[in-house]
C-alpha cells in the first residue's frame, strides 16, 4: 500500500469539496473536512481519511444526515442531554464536547449525553479540544458489537472508545483506546498491507487466539485489552452512555451489520474554576517525570499518551500528510463526476 504526501490545507480543500457534493453546508463542511485531516495530520490514521470512503457510503445509505445538528432534550445545571439526530458523528462530537467545557465554565465541571449520533471517528480529537480549552475532558462512546464477552463465542460487546485528555503546557496527555486490544480501523490498515498483527488481536471461529486481521475482522472477535478485564470495562462503558443518554445501547445499534445511532458521553472538567491550578502542573510533572525516568529493558522506552502527537503534528505538516493512494484516488474520483 503506497501512500502519497499531501498538504494539510489541500488535504482539507479536497474533502470539503467531496463533503459539498454529498449535501453538507458550506462551513460543516470545512469543519467536518478538518476533523478528518487533523486524524491522520496527528498519525492516527485508522480513524482519518482512510474511514472516508465509508463516511460517504453511509451518506449514501441515508444512516448520516449531513443537515442534521443535534437538539436538546433537557437539561439541569451541569447536565444536558442532546439528540445528535443522526448528523455526522465527527461534528455532533465536536459540539457536545464544546456544550461540556461551556458548562465547565460556569458550574466547574459539565456533562454533556448524546443519543441519536453516528461514529466519531477519531475520539482524541475531542480530548484535545477539551485540553486545547485548558480543561480535563473525558468521553466514551457505544459500538456496535464487534467483540465477545470473556468466555464468548458471539460478538456481543462493543469495542466502546474511552477518551481521557488532561491539559499540560508542555505536552498534553492524552489517551486514545478502545476496549478491544486493537482497533478496527488499526486492525484494517493491516489487513490491507496484508500483514498479521504484531500480538494475538482475537479468536477464530474455534477459539483460538490469532494474529490474523483478516480473521478477526470478518467475525467480529476482536481480543478484549485485559482479557475479562476489559470485556468488563466494556459492558459499563455501554452501560453508562447508555443510561445518561437515554439512546441506544450496543446491542441496539447493529443494523444488519450497519452501525448508526450510537450513544456517547463527554465531561469536562475546569481547573480554574475548581481551583486546581495552584498544583495541577506541578503534580502532573511529577507524575510524568517518574514515569519516564522508571527503568526499561534494553532496546525500550517509555512514553505517556500522547506524547508524540506534537511531534507528528509538526512532522506532517512539514512535508505532507500521509494518505493511501488507493484512498487518495477514491476521494478525487469523486470530485471527477
Amino acid at each position: 500500500m503506497n501512500d502519497v504526501l499531501i498538504p494539510f490545507d489541500e488535504l482539507v480543500s479536497k474533502l470539503r469539496q467531496v463533503l459539498l457534493k454529498f449535501g453538507f453546508e458550506e462551513n460543516r463542511a470545512n469543519q467536518c473536512a478538518t476533523l478528518f485531516a487533523k486524524a491522520d495530520r496527528d498519525g492516527v490514521r485508522s480513524h482519518g481519511v482512510n474511514r472516508f470512503p465509508l463516511f460517504l457510503d453511509f451518506i449514501e445509505k441515508g444512516y448520516i444526515k449531513p443537515k442534521n445538528v443535534p437538539t436538546l432534550l433537557s437539561e439541569i445545571v451541569l447536565f444536558e442531554r442532546w439528540d445528535g439526530n443522526l448528523g455526522p458523528g465527527n461534528l455532533n462530537a465536536e459540539f457536545a464536547m464544546d456544550r461540556a467545557i461551556s458548562l465547565s465554565r460556569e458550574f466547574g465541571i459539565g456533562c454533556v449525553a448524546l443519543a441519536q449520533t453516528n461514529h466519531w471517528m477519531r475520539g482524541g480529537n475531542f480530548g484535545w479540544q477539551a485540553v486545547e480549552a485548558g480543561c480535563i475532558g473525558i468521553c466514551f462512546t457505544n459500538t456496535k458489537p464487534n467483540m465477545p464477552t470473556w468466555g464468548g463465542s458471539e460478538p456481543i460487546l462493543g469495542n466502546n472508545p474511552l477518551v481521557i485528555g488532561i491539559p499540560r503546557k508542555e505536552s498534553p496527555v492524552v489517551l486514545d483506546i478502545a476496549m478491544s486490544q486493537f482497533a478496527y480501523g488499526q486492525m484494517s490498515l493491516y489487513a490491507q498491507k496484508g500483514q498479521d498483527l504484531p500480538f494475538e488481536g482475537g479468536f477464530d471461529l474455534n477459539g483460538k487466539l490469532t494474529k490474523d486481521p483478516k480473521v478477526i475482522l470478518e467475525n467480529h472477535l476482536a481480543l478484549p485489552m485485559g482479557l475479562w478485564k476489559g470485556a468488563g470495562l466494556s459492558l459499563v462503558l455501554d452501560m453508562l452512555a447508555t443510561i445518561l443518554s437515554g439512546g441506544n445501547s450496543t446491542h441496539e445499534v447493529d443494523h444488519n451489520g450497519d452501525e448508526f445511532g450510537l450513544s456517547q458521553v463527554f465531561l469536562c472538567f475546569d481547573p480554574f474554576k475548581l481551583v486546581l491550578m495552584d498544583w495541577m502542573e506541578e503534580k502532573t510533572d511529577r507524575i510524568l517525570d517518574n514515569l519516564k525516568n522508571s527503568a526499561v529493558f534494553e532496546g525500550e522506552a517509555v512514553r505517556f499518551p500522547g506524547e508524540k502527537v506534537l511531534e507528528t503534528r509538526t512532522q506532517n505538516l512539514n512535508n505532507g500528510i500521509p494518505v493511501a493512494e488507493s484512498t487518495w484516488s477514491k476521494i478525487l474520483k469523486h470530485l471527477e463526476e
